[in-house]
């Protein structure tokens, strides 16, 4: 199934949450009894969606709707998300957001960043103006992020592993694709994926999925690698890292996890975990030779996806305000092209 088929509908859940400020739960150290603790008044731009890097990357994901969709004829939508993005996507605004990270050089790393960048790619690419305006606003946050990637890297001794929103693999991959990282951290990037990751071999896919990960390890990992590495190096290093599923073998990663509690926001999460595994599963299949592999992977893929795009909309925010994103990735994925 197409994203299109899904565009009206995820765009109109993009839009009820990056206009709702409340719940909200922000990842914000006080530092003093004066400072105003709204969300908005702390993210002018991104206080919906209930924590910040959500209201990121369902901005993203309502470009990207809009990108994609939103020619003749266009998205229901589209009036409203281009109103809702121009008060959001101001220079005023954005000079905030920036000027936060650039005083919390933690906060969000490396999750957060990752998407603020694919956002800034999605403006940049959108049609006309609005686009130019929107890539503008946020070119001063896009620039503390590649700072703050510069000056981490060199300290991230060993890569964060685990399937929550600190996994390495998965971010950098996305600041990768954005292709809005100068010349200097992008190569740094890659260096760092290639001295943590290009060694490593006989992934303990047995131990997945984790009881909250919306992210699979190894295959954030694996889809990571692909960006790195050339194509027939991937195929080698991928039998080397999943060795079994070249040889038919069972392997965990490839089964559905089961979800006892859609409404419980850390259970929940693997609902995400069965969306970001379609989206790695079928990126890396789509990078390997034809073979029994790549039709192992596709069938995964296609298991996954299905299992989780019935849950993208339930009316209940512990999935609304994030799940569309995942579901998006799933079913157009970002190195698919811009």
């Amino acid at each position: 199934m197409p994203l299109s088929a899904y565009a009206s509908r995820f765009a109109g859940l993009a839009l009820a949450n990056i206009t709702r400020e409340y719940p909200n739960f922000p990842a914000h150290l006080n530092t003093g009894p004066d400072e105003r603790l709204e969300p908005s008044s702390l993210h002018p731009a991104f206080y919906g969606a209930y924590d910040w890097h959500s209201s990121v990357h369902m901005h993203w994901l309502l470009v990207r709707l809009l990108r994609r969709h939103g020619g003749t004829p266009a998205l229901p939508e589209t009036g409203m998300a281009v109103d809702v993005l121009d008060r959001h996507l101001t220079a005023g605004n954005l000079a905030v957001e920036a000027a936060y990270l650039r005083a919390r050089p933690s906060f969000e790393r490396p999750y957060g960043w990752a998407w603020l960048l694919a956002l800034a790619a999605e403006c940049r690419a959108f049609p006309g103006e609005a686009g130019t305006r929107w890539a503008g606003a946020l070119a001063p946050a896009v620039a503390v992020v590649d700072d703050l990637l510069s000056d981490w890297l060199p300290k991230a001794t060993y890569p964060v592993r685990h399937g929550n929103h600190p996994n390495s693999a998965f971010a950098l991959g996305l600041a990768l694709d954005s292709g809005q990282l100068s010349a200097a951290t992008d190569r740094a990037v890659r260096e760092g994926l290639l001295a943590w990751f290009a060694d490593d071999h006989d992934a303990p896919a047995h131990w997945e999925p984790s009881g909250q990960d919306f992210l699979s390890p190894a295959l954030s990992e694996a889809d990571t690698m692909r960006r790195v590495l050339p194509r027939d190096d991937l195929a080698a290093w991928l039998d080397r890292f999943l060795p079994a599923l070249g040889t038919g073998a069972p392997c965990p990663l490839l089964d559905v996890p089961v979800v006892s509690d859609h409404a419980d926001p850390q259970i929940g999460h693997l609902l995400g975990l069965t969306l970001s595994r379609a989206a790695a599963l079928r990126s890396l299949a789509d990078a390997l030779p034809e073979g029994p592999a790549r039709s192992r992977l596709d069938g995964a893929a296609e298991a996954h996806l299905s299992a989780g795009l019935p849950a993208v909309e339930r009316g209940d925010f512990t999935t609304d305000h994030w799940l569309a994103t995942f579901a998006a990735l799933a079913l157009d994925p970002v190195a698919d092209g811009r």
